[in-house]
């Protein structure tokens, strides 16, 4: 009988060591188990931190990569345009012809009207044809740097005196006599001139003594060339 209570009392306290050591067990792994939640609550929040931050320098760099390109293409654009318009104002000047007109052969010698008008009939030359050879009047087909020339021979104990002529306004002026024998004078301009105005020359003092002559040995002309536009 003694014997049966001293081997239930060790099965008890056996029994006893083993749930406490259950019980020791069981909070090990609950301490092991919140440990490990911690950490991984740890990690996701420095995962989550460390994404955050590489997001946000994505982002910089997309906005840095946005901003280089747009002032890149800008540039380009620029340039682009502005060697265009170069191109569009060379092109324009090679296409426009070369302006140059030299007329001769007055057709009334006499110059006894007021403001007359000398009719050069005949052309040498007449590029761009901005000379009329009916009215004796150079308009002007591209604006730019043109230089005039004008001779003229007064006919003997005969006076001459001319104007040369650009939108009405006298720009350069002779006056000739015929001495002995026929006088001849040269005489012009170098002058801005814009686009469709008209040169011409006249008479500028009107008399029956005032006449011009033209045969092999002297010869009245009007010329005139764009020199730069």
């Amino acid at each position: 009988m003694i014997r049966t209570e001293i081997k239930v009392e060790t099965m008890v306290n056996e029994i006893k060591k083993t749930e406490d050591n259950v019980i020791s067990t069981l909070g090990d792994i609950k301490r092991a188990v919140a440990d490990f939640t911690d950490m991984f609550a740890d990690m996701r929040g420095n995962i989550t931190d460390e994404m955050l931050k590489r997001g946000d320098e994505i982002k910089r760099r997309e906005e840095s990569f946005k901003t280089l390109f747009e002032e890149t293409r800008n540039n380009i654009t620029r340039g682009t345009d502005s060697q265009k318009e170069e191109l569009i104002q060379l092109q324009g000047k090679l296409e426009k012809p070369p302006i140059a007109f030299y007329a001769h052969h007055v057709k009334d010698l006499v110059l006894d009207t007021a403001n007359k008008i000398l009719v050069f009939e005949k052309t040498i030359t007449n590029e761009g044809t901005g000379y009329d050879t009916s009215t004796g009047i150079f308009t002007a087909p591209v604006g730019g740097l043109y230089q005039f020339v004008v001779h003229a021979c007064a006919r003997y104990s005969k006076y001459a005196y001319l104007g040369l002529v650009l939108g009405g306004n006298v720009i350069a002026a002779d006056a000739n006599y015929g001495d002995e024998s026929h006088g001849c004078n040269t005489f012009g301009s170098i002058v801005r001139v814009k686009l469709g105005a008209k040169v011409w020359v006249k008479s500028t003092s009107p008399s029956s003594n005032r006449q011009l002559i033209q045969d092999t040995h002297g010869m009245n002309t009007f010329s005139g060339v764009l020199v730069n536009n």
